[in-house]
């Protein structure tokens, strides 16, 4: 899967990432920090990524724009680091790999993960 990872995600997990298998990218890597949240879902639409992030306004981007892309990954933990979500992150990316590359919304807590085919407006969790 090829994840493009949001500028709150730190940098740390590209390596995981990547040792589990998939492309992953840094926003500082490819666009401006201060970027605009709907620049990024642009640039990650026009590439073929999956948004990881733990900004919660893409979900409410992708609703309110009906879009059916880039799919997001949300994580929704106090501590975002590998040690403590990585089996978590990858179980899920896992498990929704189908409807992420279909157009899904995937949340992730440290007890569970929620996926929400796109557009969510209508949608009910998988």
């Amino acid at each position: 899967m090829n994840l493009l990872l949001d500028m709150n995600i730190p940098e740390i997990w590209v390596p995981f990432l990547s040792e589990a298998g998939h492309r992953a990218t840094h926003w500082s890597r490819v666009g401006d920090i201060r970027a605009e949240d709907t620049a990024i879902m642009r640039w990650a639409k026009a590439h073929g990524q999956v948004i990881f992030t733990n900004d919660l306004d893409f979900g409410a981007l992708l609703y309110l724009t009906d879009a059916l892309a880039p799919s997001v990954v949300q994580i929704r933990a106090e501590h975002i680091v590998p040690r403590v979500m990585g089996a978590a992150v990858l179980e899920a990316l896992s498990t929704a790999e189908p409807l992420l590359n279909a157009g899904a919304l995937v949340t992730i807590d440290p007890r569970r993960h929620r996926v929400r085919a796109l557009p969510l407006r209508g949608s009910t969790d998988v």
